[in-house]
């Protein structure tokens, strides 16, 4: 299973996850036209959750290409995407999209409906966990072989920017209720079996309260595995 990164901030996300033949593109948060790919190769789009940053260009898609998109019922509505082609999916509920079994699950995010994805090669049989922008997981995993997963914030450099009055109060407040921070994903590494883990992605790094090599370092310290930040 092979990753590539076109964005993964707070200007804008989006990813693709290929099996050597087929792919899936997650997020629509980046002009297409920075995305560099054969798109006859791309079985599907899917959205986490109806914030710019991951979903303004969906509608653009639609339009020049003719990928489908998949996602919750909330996201669509509220993002107003039309119903051809944009598949609305339940939670917990697998669902075929080309070459990939999906299976989305509730995320906790200030969103109508946001989700992450458990997604699975029928080619290699390798299973891909991507969970970005919420404080909590709710759900434990088995087998998963990569791992893209959000490392927002570290709680210190946060608690440090809010003292040095880099930050108000209510942003910090919201950060914590809408991010994962390291220590989030310590503990969640932790409390899964990652016995089959080949690969970290760490995703959506803040710009002013995360430390890249800090995170890189103390994620491979636990799981033994190469752990890469996505720019």
């Amino acid at each position: 299973m092979n990753i590539e990164v076109y964005g993964s901030s707070s200007k804008g996300n989006a990813y693709r996850v290929s099996d050597g033949e087929r792919s899936l593109l997650l997020e629509a948060g980046i002009k297409l036209n920075q995305i560099k790919c054969d798109w006859q190769s791309v079985d599907g789009c899917l959205i986490t959750h109806e914030h710019g940053d991951h979903s303004k260009y969906a509608n653009e898609l639609l339009k020049i290409t003719s990928i489908d998109i998949f996602t919750s019922i909330g996201t669509q509505e509220t993002l107003k995407l039309p119903s051809y082609r944009v598949h609305c999916l339940e939670p917990l509920k697998q669902k075929q999209i080309g070459n990939w079994s999906i299976i989305p699950f509730p995320t906790e995010h200030d969103a109508s409906e946001p989700l992450g994805y458990l997604i699975q090669s029928n080619k290699s049989n390798e299973k891909l966990l991507f969970a970005t922008d919420t404080y909590y997981i709710r759900y434990k995993f088995n087998g998963i072989t990569h791992l893209m997963i959000e490392c927002n914030y570290a709680l210190d450099i946060l608690n440090e920017n809010v003292k040095n009055g880099r930050i108000g109060p209510f942003l910090k407040n919201r950060i914590l209720k809408s991010h994962f921070s390291l220590e989030n994903v310590k503990a969640f590494i932790k409390a899964n079996n990652f016995s089959q883990l080949q690969e970290v992605w760490l995703i959506h790094l803040s710009d002013s309260n995360s430390d890249a090599e800090r995170f890189k370092k103390e994620i491979q310290a636990i799981t033994g595995t190469p752990v890469y930040i996505a720019n």
